[in-house]
């Protein structure tokens, strides 16, 4: 069985933690997904934390592992951090095959993304605004 685990680095805001979930949530809603079981975890801030994010794709019954690092850029977490983890986890269970996909941000679709996201820009000032980063004023 192969499990999808999107990590990211987590925050002191539940709010940020919770679209985590709820974006792991809708991938593993998709359909004509390979993956069985879908989840997030986070480096810090917020759990589970990313050696437990594996246990529970594991507890779950996965053969294979794929880690979808959630991050836009290779600074220390993605390169050092996040694989560290990761390594330490394959260790212990010999028996998974855990693997690691390219960062978010080096993805091919990341231009067409961004160019339709812009599309979307929010032009409200406020009041019943329900983009949490609304500009006010």
């Amino acid at each position: 069985m192969q499990a999808l685990l999107i990590v990211a680095h987590g925050s002191r805001r539940t709010q940020s933690n919770d679209e985590i979930r709820a974006l792991a949530a809708k991938v593993g809603e998709q359909p004509g997904t390979n993956y069985a079981y879908v989840s997030s975890a986070f480096l810090e801030l917020a759990e589970p934390s990313i050696p437990d994010g594996i246990q529970q794709c594991i507890d779950q019954g996965a053969t294979v592992v794929t880690i979808m690092p959630f991050f836009l850029s290779a600074g220390r977490h993605v390169v050092t951090d996040v694989p560290e983890l990761v390594q330490a986890k394959q260790r212990e269970n010999p028996q998974v095959r855990i693997r690691m996909a390219p960062y978010l941000g080096v993805s091919g679709l990341m231009p067409s993304l961004i160019l339709q996201s812009a599309q979307t820009a929010c032009e409200c000032k406020g009041a019943n605004c329900t983009y949490p980063a609304c500009i006010t004023g």
